[in-house]
Formats: structure tokens, sequence, C-alpha cells
């Protein structure tokens, strides 16, 4: 029988290519959105994948769906804390909502989403926790004090959860992607595109979405047991922690 997996925030972007590639692998996958029904109904029609609308920031509304998955799909195995949202802006400017979404979405969503499977991944004895960080979360980044501090809130959270749950098969690791070509950074105007970023990134180009995906396959497949409270850099270079 197929390993179940969730991917958060799985219908668009990086997530998109996670969930497109854990199925491809031969995994079940079911995909998390939050707001955009149309995408998502578009990468339902084009995947097969099933989807599921609920805000990761929710801890209610996450129980009730996990529990809805499982039902329809089976216990989750794989679970890929992807979702994430921006609200950038200058610390001295910066509003409470802007904060406090940013954190809700980004470093809540590590509790409201990981806590309903963890118990059945102990008794099963396997799991595979996957959490997509940021370069953004190693290094800092002006106009991004909510952003960097929720993305480094994620990898001392896959640090904490890595050590308790080890005996017990779980693996807990993070991937740091640097600037991926997705479409928020394909929106960039091309010219500080090639002046501000491109410039800093060793390997001369923008990631892509695809090469994330490669990187969770790799963490959550059986052979890698021996890792965990890991991070992964993919970043081109850009920075090496």
């Amino acid at each position: 029988m197929a390993r179940v997996a969730l991917v958060t925030g799985g219908t668009r972007g990086i997530g998109a290519a996670i969930s497109q590639a854990l199925k491809n692998a031969g995994y079940a996958v079911a995909a998390n959105y939050c707001g955009n029904d149309e995408a998502a109904k578009a990468f339902h029609d084009k995947t097969g994948i099933p989807v599921y609308k609920f805000d990761v920031g929710d801890a209610q509304l996450c129980e009730t769906s996990i529990r809805k998955i499982e039902s329809d799909i089976g216990p989750i195995d794989i679970l890929v804390n992807n979702a994430g949202i921006t609200r950038d802006g200058m610390f001295h400017r910066m509003t409470f909502e802007q904060w406090s979404a940013v954190l809700r979405t980004n470093l809540d969503s590590m509790f409201t989403c990981t806590r309903p499977v963890i118990e059945g991944m102990r008794e099963r004895g396997f799991g595979r926790i996957v959490i997509i960080s940021s370069i953004n979360g190693q290094k800092g980044q002006m106009g991004q004090a909510n952003y960097s501090a929720a993305k480094a809130g994620a990898i001392g959270f896959a640090k904490a959860l890595a050590q308790e749950n080890a005996a017990k098969g779980i693996t807990v690791n993070v991937i740091a992607p640097g600037y991926i070509g997705t479409e928020m950074v394909q929106a960039v105007p091309e010219e500080v595109l090639k002046t501000k970023i491109l410039p800093l990134i060793p390997v001369g180009r923008l990631g892509e979405a695809e090469e994330i995906a490669r990187s969770v396959l790799y963490l959550a497949a059986d052979e890698a047991g021996f890792i965990t409270g890991s991070t992964l850099a993919v970043n081109g270079g850009q920075y090496m922690a």
C-alpha cells in the first residue's frame, strides 16, 4: 500500500512541484490550499491529486481536515509543511497585523499541521516530516522581520521535534530554498533580477521548483532514516552556513 503524503500549500509553486513529484514517485498525495479555488481546481484537474481547503493557521480546522484526509486516503506518513505567506515591510512601519498574519501561517502551522499526525506516526513507528523554510530564515532579510523570524523558528522547531521522535522512526528535516523561479520571484522586474538578485547567486541562475521537490523526495524516502534534524540549503551557493 502506498505511503500517504500531505503537502500544505500544495497546489501552487514549490508546493505543486512537491505534490506532483511525490505522486510520480508512488505516494498517495493530498494537497492543501487556502485561498485560490481556481488554481486548486486547475491543479486537481491536471494532476488528479485530491485537494483540501483549510487555513493552516486554524488549529481546529487543521485537526478536522487532517482527520478527513486520513479517512479518505489513509494515515499520513509524510508531512510536508510548505504553506507560507509574505507581508513584507520595514519593521519600523510594520503593523501587528502584518506580523501576526505571517507568524500564524508560517510558524503556527508547524504546530497545527504536525500535532494531528505525530501520534499516529509514533504508534506506527514511521514518519517523515519535511519543513520548507527559507534562506531568509538562515541569514535574515531586510523588510522581512516577520518572515525571517517565522522561517528561523521553523528550523528550531524541526531540531527539537527531531530529537523527541528519532527513536520512534520519525525524521524531521528542513529544506531552505534560495531564490526559486516561481510566479512571485518572476514578478520581480527584470532589471532588479539581473542587477540585484542573480549576481548574488554563484551558480548564476534561479532555482527551479522541481529542484526543491527532488530534495523533498530524498528526505521523504524510507532510505533517509539516518538523516534528521538537518537543514538542506538549496540556494545555488548564495548563503553557506
